[in-house]
């Protein structure tokens, strides 16, 4: 009787060891590099070491705590600083991103990225992504050879809010330093400190206290499940440049972008996005040409407002990145500008 009770409990504590690792989270990792993925020559350097040389099977060896929150599997998208982003490569994450998320097995997306562009790629995402499965963005300000790296915290933290049941429909994040931010507000805001990632006016979605994630808002701009833009087909996106403004600042940028066929221009405007006489002139001379211009500001927050007074549509909060983002994918649906203003005012 009692061998029949210990095969009884047995079998019990198996079955019940099995169902708990089927039922983790399937959290997959995508890799596109960055200092997160960075070598250096000694463990005290943190500049001129290089972005971009560890792959992603090793970044999951690495932190293998992360086997107690969720089943992980890794992809290679890319290897490079993220001063190398380009469209096509974000265009390529996006799909994949889409294509994974749209399978029953898989509950949540994370990202590792170079800091220095991550801003741009994450809000990308949160414009295209057609899931309302977490996505998260994380990256390193430290290389893995350096002292004190930040880079494997970083991303146990960001599997862990990517496998939270909460953090479902809360668009794309950026989990970095302990918080974690909305893609629509972040910006790095600092070239060499940790907690760089900030939304100065708008804070952070919550916190990560003790490895377990506290939300504490969410976004009312839309996005993911409820954009309209479509990029899972797409084989390009739109070029758009950004023109800074700055005293003296000269109307040949306007004739360069125009001869390159540029489809839109974003002008990082002084204070609340004003023009100079010069940059003016050259807007007016390339919206003649068909091309789309939208007024931000170079100051890093605030909000431009409409100006009759001035040309161009306006970015609403967005910084000259964001701003670029989302007029590159608002022309691939739409020339229209009051459309397009509608986007920058409910994106």
């Amino acid at each position: 009787m009692n061998i029949k009770i210990f095969i009884a409990v047995a079998m019990l504590f198996i079955s019940s060891t099995v169902f708990s690792a089927t039922t983790q989270p399937h959290i997959i990792i995508l890799a596109t590099g960055g200092t997160i993925a960075g070598t250096a020559e000694s463990n005290t350097q943190t500049s001129g070491y290089k972005s971009g040389e560890i792959g992603v099977q090793t970044l999951i060896k690495a932190v293998p705590e992360i086997n107690n929150i969720a089943s992980v599997d890794g992809q290679q998208i890319s290897n490079i600083g993220s001063e190398n982003m380009t469209s096509d490569i974000i265009l390529k994450l996006s799909q994949q991103v889409n294509a994974l998320l749209a399978r029953d097995d898989v509950d949540g997306i994370v990202i590792t990225h170079g800091t220095d562009t991550l801003d741009e790629t994450a809000y990308f995402l949160n414009l295209t992504v057609k899931s309302d499965k977490p996505v998260v963005f994380t990256a390193a300000m430290r290389p893995a050879t350096a002292i004190s790296a930040d880079g494997a915290m970083n991303l146990l933290e960001a599997v862990t809010v990517a496998a939270d049941p909460n953090a479902k429909g809360r668009g794309v994040m950026v989990v970095l330093n302990d918080r974690i931010g909305s893609a629509r507000f972040v910006t790095k805001t600092n070239a060499n400190t940790l907690d760089t990632f900030k939304a100065p006016e708008q804070g952070y979605l919550g916190v990560i206290v003790n490895g377990k994630p506290q939300f504490d808002t969410r976004v009312e701009k839309t996005h993911t499940l409820r954009s309209v833009f479509d990029v899972r087909s797409l084989k390009k996106l739109p070029q758009v440049a950004i023109i800074y403004g700055y005293q003296d600042d000269p109307e040949y940028m306007y004739d360069a972008a125009i001869a390159h066929h540029v489809d839109g221009i974003v002008y990082a405007g002084t204070g609340a996005g004003s023009v100079s006489v010069r940059s003016e002139a050259g807007i007016k001379k390339a919206e003649k040409a068909g091309i789309i211009v939208v007024r931000a500001s170079r100051t890093g927050s605030g909000i431009v407002p409409p100006d009759k007074g001035q040309p161009g549509l306006v970015s609403d909060s967005l910084n000259p990145a964001k701003a670029r983002v989302l007029l590159m994918t608002a022309l691939t649906q739409t020339k229209n500008p009051e459309l397009i203003q509608h986007y920058f005012n409910t994106y």
